[in-house]
């Protein structure tokens, strides 16, 4: 196997290398990648994940926006790793599995495009096992919460209405080259076999969270006052003097619900 990547990290591909091998056997560790498994990367940036991953795995398919990158990698991985030079928000994970097959997502998301990312996956969801994702520690604290948590949002309800979410362990800047300005953390989401609640119009629900937290400050009666009255909130066993954070998913399942019986 040839030498270590080297590449120059860069600021518009949002690029931070993993490199504290603590932190590399930690995630090892979390995932245990096998030789059954389909394993995906995303952003495998310098090999450093790659490198347990097809020692687990035997083999992967890596996707990888740097075309700078592409030479270097093979160089050192040849056959084990099969890279995508192209966008992640662009790519369709689910032509890498096979019939009957799952992939297992991991990646270290550049900060700035996570969230997208994510919404992405979700889409792709039926083809894949699990995900492992480095992702600024504040995003995890949002995709786990639950209501009540001054972190608890949009975010936090699409995510755990597609999948469990589990905030797995926290990363420190210094385990970074260079250090990010923000600290980082390690989170596993399973997409559910099926959703967690009953929702008849995803669009409905999707539209129904979005707006109630248009304005988190304000209580639900004013913030959803254009798609539902107070009254039927009320009818529906909800407080319409609380807030957006404090709802539960189940909750604005019934409230999305309501809306779709009455179009």
């Amino acid at each position: 196997m040839a030498a270590p990547v080297t590449h120059r990290p860069r600021k518009r591909f949002g690029q931070n290398f993993l490199h504290d091998q603590g932190v590399l056997q930690k995630i090892d560790h979390a995932i245990r990648p096998k030789p059954t498994d389909q394993i995906v990367e995303i952003g495998p940036g310098l090999g450093a994940l790659t490198q347990y991953l097809i020692e687990g795995a035997g083999q992967i398919n890596a996707v990888e926006l740097d075309r700078d990158l592409i030479e270097p990698l093979t160089a050192r991985f040849g056959d084990q790793l099969k890279l995508h030079n192209t966008d992640a928000l662009k790519f369709d994970f689910c032509s890498l599995a096979g019939d009957g097959e799952k992939l297992r997502i991991i990646g270290n998301l550049p900060y700035n495009i996570s969230t997208p990312i994510l919404f992405r996956l979700f889409e792709q969801r039926a083809c894949i096992e699990d995900m492992h994702f480095m992702l600024q520690q504040e995003v995890v604290e949002r995709i786990a919460a639950a209501p009540g948590n001054k972190s608890y949002g949009r975010l936090s309800i699409m995510a755990q209405y597609y999948c469990k979410a589990e905030n797995l362990f926290h990363v420190s800047p210094e385990a970074f080259n260079p250090p990010p300005k923000v600290h980082s953390a390690i989170i596993r989401l399973t997409p559910h076999l099926h959703p967690s609640v009953e929702v008849k119009d995803l669009k409905q629900f999707e539209d129904v969270v979005r707006q109630a937290f248009s304005q988190r400050r304000k209580t639900l009666r004013n913030t959803l006052k254009k798609l539902i009255s107070a009254e039927q909130l009320i009818e529906l066993g909800i407080d319409p003097t609380q807030r957006p954070e404090q709802i539960t998913i189940e909750q604005y399942a019934q409230i999305s619900n309501q809306i779709s019986n009455q179009i």
